[in-house]
């Protein structure tokens, strides 16, 4: 008993065992909890959350630029002419209200409702945050004619705040460096990635002017790279790009702006020819990709104000069948930003709204505008229409080949594509499938693979285009079919034809395995759009992935070693020196079995790319612009990144 007892006490749960971690500690300890991940994607959040600041006071009225740059180091400075964060004394902390700003998860003015009505961020937890996780950051703060400034070393002040001069600018600059002990994968900021963001930052709050510089590269003439971004029009002007690449079916963009039951409402949208729907819904200038209630209350304002329309247009009286939801927004690029005072948010990544509220103040909007705009354009109305009209055939037409899809489907395993090669497992968490470029590679694939849980799924030539493709073509096409039958999803419930449900998804790595070539880019694109514009979730929910085969074998005498850059292959020419082979692998088909699973199917040893999507609408637009009908922004793009494009007059 007494052994017994001891053992107990050894092991007692008791609350000298709890290990408290408080704010900056916590959040350097469980960073993933506040930024997402501690990846590329992480890494970026930080620069967002300290730029969310200068936006808010941008909202209040008080801020008109936001300068930021990445330095040559990879650290990043933001600029801004508001107010300048105070730097009086709290007098519940005891300290300058900058430090506790900086330093306490959760302080700052935004949860004063005096001092902001609306603000950014996703979640706010600021720029606390991002100190706790930067192994230096200085703060410089311009106010009332005076300069103040306080360095801190990952989230902890190296001195008091201090007055370092006078001066007559306003405003709070913040540099900091993110904590390599961290962000381990990399420190590299993407200038692209930060572009896409602020150039929507100042779409969606018409008037400010945001600047980025990058030190790290100049120009021919010798100024660093850079952008100014600024819109007079806000989302009129953001429609305007996003659709830049498509063929639109009227000259004007319906646009309204205003507020309804105290919620300021924003919303722009056009018709193109294609058959896509394009939806982009932001709340307090986050980007809701999961929707919420303001969606679903522009969709119902649009299809009933439309509905109505036709109706007594007399355009619908020769038609079969009725209208759904969905015919009215085929074709239709929308932007739908609100501003709420206290978000809630819902969802799997916590970016869907869930205001009730919202959805009757967006409703009762866009039906006022979207009134007020067909009485006004009798012709865009009209063309409109016979948009909705062609819209519902096709998805009559559209609904009988996707019923031959689920049929395929929901059979047993004789129902399965016979060039399927299925792997034992049956645990999808376990299970992963290879969507191979050819019946070769497919074949070696195969004869390489661990039979156990991995599946080879080999699809003949280039897939079909689904962005210049009507629905029913897309269902009726054959490795397309092939590919739905496989992963063992459906397509389309009573709510909603577009919905897909992953409740009997196969495998939960989706893997796209192409050659490293022009062909093997272009085939691969072809199902990152299908992905994309099909089965959204599976991105979103981590399940598509892209195989990196390697560029080259180098040899010499007994030793070999595998190259995936030309900058590897260089480095290993010079380590084996004088005498090297090197085999350029122009496609799957060349390795054998064993290398292809040495160097790109074996999870110890492989590198594989999970597909993200980091910013919604900037992916609707770049596919929209490689795989539709425009072609010079498509040529600018890839020859501005292509990596081994020849492109030709």
């Amino acid at each position: 008993m007494s052994e017994n007892k001891e053992e107990f006490n050894k092991h007692n749960y008791s609350a000298d065992s709890i290990q408290a971690l408080e704010g900056m500690e916590h959040v350097r300890m469980r960073p993933s909890m506040y930024i997402g991940d501690v990846g590329t994607r992480g890494l970026h959040h930080l620069v967002y959350e300290v730029v969310d600041n200068s936006i808010d006071e941008a909202l209040a009225g008080h801020c008109d630029n936001i300068t930021v740059t990445i330095n040559e180091d990879n650290s990043i400075t933001t600029e801004d002419d508001g107010r300048g964060i105070p730097v009086g004394l709290h007098k519940k902390e005891g300290v300058s209200a900058l430090e506790v700003v900086m330093t306490k998860i959760g302080a700052g003015g935004k949860f004063d409702k005096d001092s902001y009505k609306v603000s950014g961020g996703l979640h706010g937890v600021g720029v606390s945050c991002v100190n706790a996780l930067s192994e230096h950051l200085k703060a410089t703060v311009f106010r009332e004619g005076k300069v103040y400034e306080q360095e801190y070393e990952r989230g902890k002040a190296m001195y008091p705040v201090r007055q370092a001069g006078d001066t007559d600018k306003r405003g709070t600059t913040v540099t900091f460096k993110p904590d390599s002990t961290i962000f381990t994968q990399t420190l590299e900021y993407s200038y692209d990635t930060l572009a896409s963001r602020l150039r929507e930052l100042a779409y969606l709050n018409k008037g400010i002017t945001v600047h980025l510089i990058d030190r790290r590269h100049k120009k021919d003439d010798g100024e660093f790279e850079g952008e100014t971004f600024h819109s007079k029009e806000g989302l009129k002007e953001f429609i305007t790009y996003l659709d830049a690449t498509r063929e639109p079916l009227m000259k004007n963009v319906i646009a309204f702006e205003g507020e309804k039951n105290g919620i300021p409402v924003e919303v722009a949208m056009i018709y193109n020819t294609s058959y896509a729907e394009n939806l982009h819904s932001y709340v307090n200038n986050i980007n809701t990709h999961e929707g919420g209630t303001h969606l679903s209350g522009f969709r119902r304002g649009l299809t009933h104000t439309l509905k109505k329309f036709a109706d007594g247009s007399g355009m619908l009286d020769k038609l079969k069948f009725d209208i759904s939801g969905d015919d009215f927004r085929e074709g239709l690029t929308a932007i739908i930003s609100v501003k709420v005072q206290e978000p809630q948010f819902e969802g799997q990544t916590k970016t869907k709204l869930g205001n009730r509220e919202v959805s009757s103040s967006v409703s009762q909007a866009v039906s006022e505008m979207l009134t007020d705009y067909l009485e006004e354009h009798p012709d865009d109305a009209k063309t409109i229409v016979q948009k909705v009209i062609l819209a519902a055939q096709a998805r009559h037409a559209a609904q009988k080949a996707r019923e031959m899809v689920q049929r395929k489907t929901v059979m047993s395993i004789g129902g399965l594509p016979g060039k399927l090669s299925d792997c034992s497992e049956q645990d999808p968490a376990k299970c992963e499938v290879f969507l191979v470029e050819g019946d070769s590679a497919g074949g070696t694939a195969k004869q390489g693979r661990d039979r156990a849980f991995q599946a080879i799924l080999p699809l003949r030539g280039k897939i079909l285009n689904v962005e210049k493709a009507m629905t029913h073509k897309v269902f009726e096409n054959e490795e397309i079919k092939n590919i739905f039958t496989a992963l063992g999803v459906t397509i389309g419930t009573e709510e909603d034809s577009k919905a897909l449900n992953l409740s009997k998804l196969r495998y939960h790595k989706i893997v796209i395995m192409c050659d490293a070539d022009i062909d093997g880019s272009h085939i691969a694109t072809l199902i990152l759009t299908f992905f994309f514009r099909y089965m959204k979730e599976l991105i979103e929910n981590g399940h598509i992935y892209i195989a990196t085969p390697p560029l080259y074998l180098v040899k010499k005498g007994a030793k070999k070693q595998y190259a995936w850059s030309d900058e590897e292959r260089d480095s290993i020419v010079s380590t084996f020196g004088d005498g090297s082979k090197i085999q350029r692998y122009k496609g799957l088909g060349e390795m054998n079995a064993s290398q292809l699973w040495d160097t790109t199917m074996n999870p110890e040893f492989r590198t594989m790319r999970l597909v993200q999507i980091d910013n919604g609408t900037e992916a609707d637009r770049i596919f929209s612009m490689l795989m539709g009908d425009e072609v010079p922004p498509r040529r600018d793009f890839i020859e501005r990144n292509a990596i081994y494009a020849n492109i030709d007059a």
